[in-house]
């Protein structure tokens, strides 16, 4: 009699993970998650799993609950948390440079989200592609060579109109689209956004990245996710911060990818069956009042 290994299950209508019948703590002395059978994912690393299982309640000066799919809530610590918004960039959204309708509609929620997140003191991080001269040298085949086509030159090369040189620092094809850009150096006078430079598809891909560094060095183990592409970039950059043991929630509604069919929902898939969880800007935003 044949039967389907359960790792062969389609991506798409798999059953959703069961609630745990007993409390779990996953992980380390230092780094920890617990899970209740409640559904509540404590990844706030601020209480061990007790004898009793008893489980915390919600201190909602400096932690939130988020419900994510997957019939659970997850429970961040405010003060350890940053949202990695990726390539919101015009070379990627300008309609003078490409089409990306799916990018585009992530730009009303985007706005929406990062300004109740910052009212909770959540960090915003803008990580965009950001060459410099010197990097324009060194830089692999493979990576310059995923910028030369649909008509564009690859990395440095001018662009049409008054849009520089491609994903050049400081070029306006390099800018966050339409009123991001604005958005972010409000947060920068602020004191609640950063623009963290990359110059690969993940932004934490190698030793010592801006974006590691910053991390590392502010203490912050929980990140929220959103941009574009989400099977590139987004992902890339999602599924190292996995490997190299943050906290990574990919927020639906501002990730989106011009690939083909399916795509997405498989990022999504593996986003919060096996490397984190997946939610929305509306759970965001209701669980921060």
């Amino acid at each position: 009699m044949s039967q389907v290994p359960i790792h062969d299950t389609p991506i798409l209508g798999m059953a959703t993970r069961p609630r745990v019948s007993k409390a779990i703590e996953y992980g380390h002395t230092t780094n920890f998650w617990v899970e209740y059978p409640s559904g509540l994912m404590d990844l706030t690393r601020s209480q061990h799993l007790t004898t009793d299982a008893v489980e915390p309640s919600l201190v909602s000066s400096t932690q939130l609950d988020i419900p994510v799919t997957g019939d659970r809530t997850i429970r961040v610590d405010k003060s350890k948390a940053a949202a990695v918004i990726i390539d919101m960039q015009n070379f990627f959204l300008h309609p003078e440079l490409r089409v990306h309708k799916t990018g585009l509609a992530c730009v009303d929620p985007l706005l929406k989200v990062i300004g109740s997140l910052r009212k909770q003191g959540v960090k915003i991080l803008w990580v965009n592609w950001g060459f410099t001269d010197q990097e324009l040298k060194t830089l692999p085949p493979a990576v310059a060579r995923a910028f030369m086509k649909g008509g564009f030159e690859g990395p440095g090369t001018e662009l049409p109109g008054n849009f520089g040189r491609l994903l050049m620092r400081d070029a306006r094809n390099s800018e966050l689209y339409g009123p991001l850009q604005e958005e972010y150096l409000n947060g920068q006078k602020e004191g609640t956004d950063l623009w963290i430079h990359k110059n690969r598809t993940s932004g934490i891909w190698g030793h010592q990245t801006a974006l590691d560094l910053y991390l590392k060095e502010n203490g912050i183990t929980t990140l929220f996710f959103g941009g574009v592409n989400a099977d590139q970039c987004v992902s890339g950059t999602f599924i190292d911060a996995y490997f190299q043991g943050y906290d990574c929630i990919m927020v639906e509604d501002i990730t989106a990818t011009t690939s083909p069919a399916g795509v997405l929902e498989n990022v999504l898939y593996n986003a919060a069956n096996s490397q984190g969880f997946v939610t929305n800007t509306s759970n965001i935003i209701n669980a921060s009042g």
